[in-house]
């Protein structure tokens, strides 16, 4: 059997955005899919907002998972044939929320990120950086109270990587959102609140 972490522990409070890094292979995206709930630790607990969910069940993990968390990947995983609106509104129709409020909700995300003029293009008229900001958008779409990142711009060009990472850092503060974002590059994760790096299965603070 082997041990990915080791007595692993990590609080990050409303509004704070911190990096987790670490070397390949090191099990960052293993502590992602923990803390996301799509993966089960063999012991410890995980707390959301208050509630431990590492003994519920599947059900309840699929409702935290699509209200509480939101996650960003290396791609962006849009829908083809929808366009930007659609891509960020249809997280928040599927949970309960009117089209036109949803619409309103997925306008504002998509403003704030630079697309208020993009909003009707599909993921194909979009540039990298642009759809990637779609990515963020849907993830903030149902008011997250946690965000999850894994090299959120780790295909982009250094200069649009440096544009997004500013965006979604403002808006995740703007938002309250504790967010933890795996990156690669010390430059962007200087930027964060604080750093944690992955290490023999332990997270140290630097």
């Amino acid at each position: 059997m082997l041990d990915v972490f080791a007595d692993a522990n990590l609080s990050i409070g409303s509004g704070e955005v911190v990096a987790l890094v670490g070397p390949s292979g090191s099990g960052k995206s293993s502590l992602l899919h923990i803390a996301g709930l799509l993966e089960a630790p063999d012991k410890g607990q995980i707390f959301i907002a208050g509630k431990e969910y590492s003994t519920e069940n599947d059900a309840s993990k699929t409702s935290a998972r699509r209200d509480l968390i939101g996650f960003i990947y290396q791609f962006h995983h849009l829908l083809p044939e929808f366009s930007a609106l659609e891509n960020v509104s249809m997280p928040q129709m599927i949970s309960g929320v009117k089209k036109s409020a949803a619409n309103e909700r997925s306008t504002y995300l998509l403003e704030s990120l630079g697309l208020g003029h993009r909003i009707k293009h599909r993921p194909a008229e979009l540039s990298g950086g642009e759809q990637q900001r779609v990515a963020i958008a849907r993830a903030l779409a149902n008011n997250p109270k946690l965000l999850l990142a894994d090299e959120p711009t780790g295909n982009l060009d250094p200069e649009t990587a440096e544009l997004v990472y500013g965006e979604l850092l403002s808006l995740v503060r703007s938002e309250g959102i504790a967010a933890l974002i795996a990156t690669h590059n010390p430059e962007l994760a200087s930027r964060m609140d604080r750093t944690v790096l992955m290490q023999d299965g332990q997270l140290i603070s630097t």
